[in-house]
């Protein structure tokens, strides 16, 4: 066997490492619980069969999610103990092909494109917090009147409460600017210290939620059985009939992937990270099983069980049909409005949500601080300031063509393909170039507990075919519609063929920065395969 060359970095650049086991797992934990546990989950259950949903849950959580996350988790170890601090490097690292950096540039590429939208969405969290606190939308005491609101601060409607976007860029600036700073602090002194305050806050919001709800009873004398408890059968009730529908278990896979944060690339440096003995396996199952805590327990008793007692069976299904953003930014507001201490109630539930996407959207910047510290060297107070620089431009889609459907063009690019491709290529990579039975020495190492056998079944076969089924099955069902544009409103065509150029062009950055970066010399001996 060769000898592998000594690493040679930046002088500027310096590997950093968690200050504690508990620290890791809560920055992964809080990647993973964000605005998809207590928005996305429930109107997912809601829609596809309320307890039956549960069953391609489980089942997606045991063969994609579990396996994807140890798998996540023990990549980042190996890259971290080779330098790398980031998906491309990863690869390299393991795989000893020349093209294997560029495929490990989608799990730099797709938490980037999320970032730019995600923080948005984010800063309405923080807006709404503060509108709650300040009665801004007492005057909204219906869905139409507080939906006309919403649009008026996202600046969808010409006409409504605010005159234009001022607001909603001023809050997404203060947002933008704390993801900057939190990043900008380190691993240990920014990400861990923040996800040990911020992640046990969050939990203990939303309990207090739950237990603020269950103390409700009937709150409409007229309807006794519109309560929380009946809203929790119409939540979790099986209608066993939809399992016969495929669109039921892609949408069982997805929310597990979203809701893990698998195949993004996030855990994969957060995990390189880790010291070379630090139990790969015992932190991966804790962080999954807080994030379902998070989401199964506490985001599926808020705001479903909650909407039902208020508004009905009828009413419901139809907020149901509408939309998570709907859900979290029309509905709750009118409920709160209608409790003692609302205002104080709403400000909880928006801050819950903020922080929540604050735990999440750090996650996402650190891949891409990350790339720019080991491809060039960089200090990271350096890496954070053009990170934030070229994050501010390219975020102008998603606060500008809103309405035009640039958020929903990222996020199903950024947020949906590249997820479920990279989190195939990672699985793959693992189980057939690195090998499974070194791949399986590897999660092991330094593990308390082991894997039953199974898993190497698991993550070898079944794993990558459920991903490639998923993948394979929106390929034939929606692929060509989708590129084509097929339905979509002819004067929002140009807005989204502009947003597709953006992306482009910046997969086509990270991977000219590499080749550049390569042909310096200026990395490790791995990348300059």
């Amino acid at each position: 066997m060769t000898k592998r060359p000594a690493q040679r970095t930046h002088p500027a650049w310096t590997p950093e490492r968690w200050g504690s086991k508990l620290g890791i797992i809560l920055a992964v934990a809080g990647s993973a619980v964000g605005l998809g546990n207590f928005l996305r989950f429930p109107v997912q259950a809601a829609q596809h069969g309320g307890g039956a949903f549960m069953i391609p849950y489980v089942i997606a959580l045991l063969l994609i999610g579990i396996p994807l996350s140890i798998v996540e988790w023990t990549i980042g170890r190996f890259g971290g103990a080779h330098g790398h601090n980031t998906t491309a490097g990863a690869f390299s690292a393991m795989w000893p092909w020349r093209g294997a950096k560029y495929l490990g540039l989608l799990g730099v590429f797709g938490p980037w494109v999320i970032f730019l939208y995600y923080t948005y969405v984010e800063s309405w969290t923080l807006a709404f917090s503060y509108f709650s606190l300040a009665g801004l939308y007492d005057r909204a005491t219906d869905q139409a009147s507080m939906s006309a609101f919403l649009k008026s601060f996202q600046g969808v409607a010409s006409n409504g409460t605010f005159a234009n976007l001022g607001t909603a860029v001023f809050f997404f600036l203060i947002t933008f600017a704390l993801n900057l700073l939190v990043v900008a602090g380190g691993i240990r002194k920014g990400i861990e210290c923040v996800s040990k305050v911020f992640l046990p806050m969050l939990l203990f919001f939303a309990a207090l939620l739950v237990a603020r709800i269950f103390w409700l009873g009937a709150p409409d004398p007229a309807h006794p059985d519109w309560n929380v408890v009946n809203g929790l059968g119409y939540l979790w009730n099986p209608d066993f009939s939809v399992l016969r529908e495929s669109t039921v278990w892609l949408a069982a896979a997805g929310q597990i992937l979203f809701t893990l944060s698998v195949g993004i690339g996030a855990i994969v440096t957060y995990a390189s990270y880790l010291h070379r003995d630090d139990d790969v396996v015992l932190s991966s199952c804790t962080a999954v099983g807080m994030n379902e805590l998070a989401e199964v327990i506490l985001g599926g008793s808020l705001v479903i069980p909650v909407a039902f007692a208020f508004f009905g069976p009828q009413e419901m299904t139809a907020i149901a049909r509408g939309g998570a953003f709907n859900l979290g930014f029309v509905t709750m507001p009118l409920i709160f409005g209608r409790l003692s201490w609302g205002h104080l109630f709403g400000c909880v539930w928006f801050l819950l949500l903020f922080l929540a996407g604050l735990t999440s959207s750090i996650s996402l910047a650190q891949p891409v601080v990350a790339f720019f510290q080991n491809v060039y060297g960089w200090t990271r107070a350096k890496a954070v300031t053009v990170f934030g620089l070229l994050s501010v431009l390219l975020s102008q889609p998603a606060i500008w063509w809103l309405g035009r459907g640039a958020v929903d063009e990222m996020d199903f690019w950024g947020g949906t393909v590249a997820l479920v491709l990279f989190g195939m290529l990672e699985i793959l990579v693992f189980g057939w170039v690195f090998g499974m039975e070194r791949g399986w020495r590897e999660i092991h190492h330094g593990a308390e507990i082991r894997l039953p056998p199974i898993f190497k079944v698991i993550i070898r076969y079944v794993t990558p075919a459920y991903l490639l089924f998923v993948l394979g099955f929106w390929v034939y069902d929606h692929a060509k519609t989708t590129v084509s544009m097929v339905g979509v409103d002819p004067a929002n065509r140009p807005y989204l063929l502009a947003t597709r150029g953006l992306l482009a062009a910046l997969l086509l950055g990270l991977v000219l920065s590499v080749r550049m970066a390569v042909r310096r010399r200026r990395h490790i001996p791995e990348l300059e395969r």
